[in-house]
């Protein structure tokens, strides 16, 4: 059913490192991914901030884990299915929002810089895509680009 080497959708870890499986969209999987993490990242909103930061930093650390042993089982360095690391980013780039901006055109601003940071990957993140392997390397190139698109966000949103 999937063209994916070893990947199992019945185990947690892969269903998790996939985004419940929106990953493995045949078009843009690290765009559906982002997509998919935005009803997640409503949930998380609710929270007060320092559970809200706290949450960063396990999805943070579990995504090392989930992406790491993933990719290993795979038997590929960074495959394009796993994008947990989009969801983290995009939370990231969500979390400097004021909640007067929860609003669909902000989310949006904010997914299209995720998107493009993710994508361009300027120095920084291509250095670490390219140098860094395994859980952490898939983790933290997306986590950069989470940091750089929400400061984006939080200017644009303050100065627009």
């Amino acid at each position: 059913m999937f063209k994916e080497k070893n990947l199992r959708m019945s185990n947690p870890v892969h269903l998790l490192a996939t985004g419940f499986g929106s990953g493995l969209s045949s078009f843009a999987p690290g765009t559906m991914g982002s997509l998919a993490a935005i009803p997640f990242w409503f949930v998380l909103i609710a929270l007060p901030n320092p559970f809200y930061i706290i949450c960063l930093i396990l999805s943070f650390g579990f995504g090392i884990y989930l992406c790491g042993r993933t990719a290993k089982e795979m038997g590929v360095d960074d495959p394009s299915c796993i994008v947990w690391d989009e969801f983290v980013g995009l939370w990231i780039t969500l979390s400097l929002l004021p909640k007067e901006a929860h609003t669909p055109l902000w989310i949006t601003v904010g997914f299209l810089l995720f998107r493009l940071f993710d994508i361009w990957k300027p120095f920084p993140i291509r250095v670490i895509d390219r140098h860094i392997r395994g859980g952490l390397g898939i983790m933290l190139d997306d986590v950069i680009a989470g940091f750089f698109a929400a400061m984006m966000l939080f200017l644009f949103h303050r100065f627009l």
